[in-house]
């Protein structure tokens, strides 16, 4: 009998430790989540839900896709038994460009080493392999959000590649010459593609020939392939453009801003040409030669001048509805008046600024002063700012007069006007330093940003800043600690995986 009770007695303490182990481990879990998150999203196989996915390389022929935690600012699990989560199936060699469409839980990334596009499924976190490639060095990409069309351009090739799936896009893909082509966009309603050309101040638009036209070749045409029953031409677009280098369609889907690089781009003025977009759509095919005299145009009657001349410079875009703000560089010097001056500087440097435009009277705002170099990122954030990024930015005037020359700038767009601050804040030579220094060990300079996304609501945006990532909260701009986010190879891009909107990116 005693045998019996000392038994018993060491099987309740058994089952009492086991029981007191499961409730323990019950109380340390970490990650807490529905079944379907917003929008039913399902949980990914990371069990992340604020994720960062950031395009790397790690010699120029080979690469990868990261996931990191924005919640947390860590690229592992909480419990430190996964170091870092990857897409599985992606291995292209620069992955420098990622299209985010978090409505769709999907996206596509290009690695311009190769030309390729490829798929990424966001809620199995996996890569379904190439949709669409442009050839080496792919300059640009762009991406219909359920994934019937893409298209790119070739720099090197002067070609500009339409591949699409389905009967009512013309299934196929499809090699147009267009000489220097180096940007395509595409609206978000797959009604609209457009194609610019380096060192041109003509902007050209592909349209898709019904089957009925066929064999007819539309009026100004410069290619239509197949050349013997085209199904896609490119046409240039009837306006009056300088240097076109980037387009931005508004919110409503009504007008498409073309972003007249000006004097950067070696061209005259910038400014901003405002488009119909209902006139330029792939399926309406034009009468006559776009670019003859009395040629019907596409731009909207507005109440100044169209195009818009912008005197602070214009290479990006980026809108709340209520403004369209821009950045880019002038040759001029901001006065005591807030405006630029009319004499451009002695030596010749560029320099870099906002410049806001109000939608409801299209009034053109005084610039401030942002980073330098070739603006290529501009993201609305937490907080009422908006973030700049730019490359190259050791090359300008800000360099040359000893001030901070970063390439990222946080940007204040209260209703009173803009303000500006280049991020980190430091000043060459002086005692505070880069909070974060990348590997090269300098201690003024990041280096160029090419890479930046919104962790919306939570007051933090992301970058791949001189090739690594840093974090910014959007409150202050001040640097997040990077140390646990820090990816092995030089990163590229990012984009946040979970945003509400495809538009928050």
């Amino acid at each position: 009998m005693k045998n019996r009770s000392v038994l018993a007695q060491l099987v309740s303490g058994m089952l009492l430790a086991v029981v007191t182990l499961a409730l323990t481990a019950c109380g340390q879990r970490i990650y807490y989540y529905t079944q379907y998150q917003y929008a039913g999203r399902a949980v990914p196989p990371s069990g992340i839900l604020q994720r960062v996915l950031v395009g790397y390389t790690s010699n120029g022929t080979s690469g990868g896709l990261q996931i990191l935690d924005g919640l947390r600012d860590i690229r592992m699990n909480v419990q430190d038994t996964i170091m870092q989560f990857n897409i599985t199936g992606y291995s292209g060699g620069q992955p420098g460009l990622i299209l985010n469409f978090p409505e769709q839980t999907s996206g596509y990334v290009l690695s311009a080493s190769d030309g390729t596009l490829a798929a990424i499924n966001y809620a199995k976190e996996t890569s379904s392999g190439t949709v669409a490639s442009f050839g080496s060095n792919a300059p640009s990409a762009a991406a219909s959000p359920d994934g019937s069309r893409f298209m790119g351009a070739s720099e090197a090739a002067g070609i500009v590649t339409v591949s699409a799936t389905g009967a009512s896009v013309g299934p196929g893909t499809y090699s147009l010459n267009l000489p220097n082509v180096y940007k395509v966009a595409m609206n978000r309603g797959n009604s609209v593609l457009l194609a610019m050309v380096r060192n041109s101040n003509t902007l050209y638009r592909i349209i898709k020939i019904p089957a009925s036209n066929v064999p007819t070749f539309p009026p100004g045409y410069v290619d239509c392939e197949p050349l013997n029953l085209p199904v896609y031409c490119v046409v240039p677009v009837a306006g009056t453009y300088d240097r076109p280098t980037d387009a931005y369609f508004s919110a409503d889907g009504n007008t498409v801003y073309i972003l007249n690089c000006g004097p950067e781009c070696g061209g005259t003025r910038a400014s901003v040409t405002a488009l119909n977009v209902s006139a330029i759509t792939v399926d309406n095919i034009p009468a006559v030669n776009p670019l003859s005299v009395g040629a019907p145009s596409p731009m909207e009657t507005l109440p100044v001048a169209n195009p818009i001349p912008i005197p602070g410079g214009v290479t990006v875009a980026q809108s709340d509805g209520a403004r369209l703000y821009l950045a880019g560089q002038s040759l001029f010097s901001l006065g005591s008046n807030g405006a630029l001056g009319s004499t451009p500087r002695a030596d010749g440097l560029f320099t870099g600024y906002a410049t806001a435009v109000d939608l409801t009277t299209f009034a053109v705002s005084n610039p401030v002063s942002i980073s330098d170099g070739t603006h290529t990122r501009l993201l609305l954030a937490d907080d009422n700012t908006l973030w700049a990024g730019s490359s190259q930015c050791a090359n300008g005037e800000r360099q040359a007069q000893g001030m901070n020359y970063n390439c990222l700038t946080r940007i204040s767009i209260a209703a009173g006007g803009l303000s500006a601050q280049v991020i980190p804040n430091v000043t060459p030579g002086g005692v505070a330093t880069l909070p974060y220094p990348n590997s090269n060990g300098d201690q003024y300079y990041y280096g160029s940003l090419t890479g930046i996304c919104w962790i919306q609501n939570y007051h933090k945006v992301y970058t791949a800043y001189g090739g690594q990532i840093h974090a910014f909260n959007t409150a202050d701009g001040s640097e997040i600690n990077n140390t646990y986010i820090t990816i092995q190879g030089t990163a590229l891009d990012v984009a946040y995986m979970d945003a509400l909107t495809n538009a928050a990116n």
